[in-house]
């Protein structure tokens, strides 16, 4: 299994990027699929996650209303779609899967949830 995290970059306060992530040696459409990310001395923290069968999306409160995760079922892919980017939101940004199983709903909030992590991609975001 690998997944790969890019459209990382540098933007200004206020801006956009998209985050993808594709995967090989698993179906995204089968898994429950979630983004972390990581800042320089902090502790890996939820971004977002969608469940395996939809509806069901889970986002951090930091990030509500300005994240979306996405899953082109098509190309095996998930997205991140990040607007109204702060400087707080700069981190090394990962995806995960869960794997098989279809954990409860507060479990996606849990990296220990994931099975699988893919190598991040930097998002720096600066004022």
């Amino acid at each position: 299994v690998q997944l790969q995290a890019s459209g990382g970059g540098s933007v200004q306060d206020g801006g956009s990027l998209r985050l993808s992530c594709s995967a090989s040696g698993l179906t995204v459409s089968s898994q429950g699929m979630g983004w972390f990310r990581q800042s320089p001395g902090k502790e890996r923290e939820f971004v977002a996650a969608m469940r395996k069968s939809a509806p069901g999306t889970y986002y951090a409160s930091t990030v509500k209303g300005r994240f979306t995760i996405s899953r082109d079922n098509a190309n095996n892919r998930v997205y991140l779609q990040m607007k109204s980017l702060r400087p707080e939101d700069t981190a090394v940004y990962h995806c995960a899967a869960t794997g098989t199983g279809n954990p409860i709903s507060s479990y996606y909030y849990r990296a220990s949830t994931y099975a699988y992590w893919g190598q991040g991609t930097l998002v720096t975001v600066s004022s």
